[in-house]
């Protein structure tokens, strides 16, 4: 009874559509929850090759470009202090220095020194950054390529009106397929490995990035929104290759060089996220379909989400634009402060 309800075709279907419409026949193949299973396996081997990656690639790469790791000294082994570090703060007050001291018999200096040390050996070294960005940056470019040559020849890329014929009965192209299958993959092993990622200033952002990116695509994925997914996903990865190469460049101090594709990147973000998305994939989204069907709960659904992923862009410009104003007006010395905004976008169809 809950499978029928989860289901039920008044939820995902617009309106004389049934679930025995999309069953495959006649050489036509429709997409299927089923179809999603393998993403579990695939993001295991994702992380799997992201490893021998980062090892094999990123690390002789970063090598080349000239990251060197800086020396960093190592805390004495101290109980009551390594106890109080992970037990209560890692930056104590005064007073609570004057505590510590007394119980270890140091001088107030030397606990001082001894919590600037450890709070050092927590800070992600360059490199493990530099692995991270260029695992992205290798996906992202890979992935751009990829949906430009899905898309390219398709008639939904340059007619939006398109993208609703026949809906929802639109079969499934292999290229789709793969499409889908390798991005939402991908998503989930982002998602499996994020304890293990360099923890960043928006983690949070990033988390719901990834969940309603996942959701969505699913969603996407089981309500035959396929069409319009795959533009989205090809909207957002045209900047986010950008990005994740300009970090890497910062994190081998190419600071001209990375200045350079700071304002590439803003100037791409901005058309592909604050224009073309609202304007023309949520004008897609919100105003064609009623033409073609009557709104249904599945229609209310994705649009809602897909205004609460254009809230995130928003989020993310105002950085960009904070940043670009402090380059513009030389309160910022360092274009190095730009890179470490993650501003990721999201693959959400």
């Amino acid at each position: 009874l809950l499978s029928d309800w989860f289901w039920w075709e008044h939820l995902w279907l617009p309106q004389g559509v049934k679930w025995s419409d999309l069953e495959d026949g006649d050489g036509y193949i429709y997409a299927k929850v089923s179809h999603l299973y393998i993403t579990v396996p695939n993001a295991v081997a994702f992380m799997v090759i992201r490893y021998f990656f980062e090892r094999f690639v990123a690390t002789p790469l970063g090598k080349t470009l000239g990251i060197k790791e800086t020396i960093r000294l190592k805390a004495t082994e101290n109980l009551v202090l390594e106890k109080f570090f992970f037990s209560h703060c890692k930056h104590p007050s005064q007073s609570e220095m004057t505590g510590l001291a007394k119980k270890c018999n140091w001088t107030v200096r030397q606990v001082e020194r001894w919590f600037r040390r450890r709070r050092n050996q927590e800070r992600p070294r360059i490199m493990k950054k530099f692995q991270e960005v260029c695992w992205r940056f290798a996906f992202y470019l890979l992935a751009f390529t990829c949906g430009i040559i899905v898309l390219y020849d398709k008639p939904w890329f340059s007619d939006l009106w398109e993208v609703w014929v026949d809906f929802p009965r639109q079969s499934l192209l292999p290229s789709q397929y793969w499409y889908y299958i390798i991005e939402l993959s991908f998503y989930l092993s982002l998602l499996f490995s994020v304890a293990f990622d360099v923890k960043r200033k928006d983690f949070k952002e990033q988390i719901i990035h990834h969940l309603a990116t996942i959701i969505l695509l699913s969603f996407s994925w089981c309500a035959n929104y396929i069409r319009i997914g795959t533009l989205v996903m090809v909207v957002h990865d045209a900047s986010d290759f950008i990005l994740e190469f300009a970090k890497m460049l910062n994190y081998a101090g190419w600071t001209t060089v990375c200045n350079s594709l700071f304002v590439v990147f803003a100037i791409v973000f901005i058309i592909t996220r604050l224009v073309i998305f609202p304007f023309w994939i949520i004008h897609c989204t919100w105003v064609l379909p009623v033409h073609f069907y009557p709104p249904f709960f599945g229609y209310y659904f994705f649009n809602v989400m897909l205004v609460i992923l254009q809230l995130l862009h928003i989020f993310w410009a105002y950085l960009i634009f904070r940043m670009v104003n402090k380059f513009l007006f030389g309160s910022v010395s360092e274009p190095i402060t730009f890179c470490k905004l993650h501003c990721r976008g999201s693959k959400v169809p």
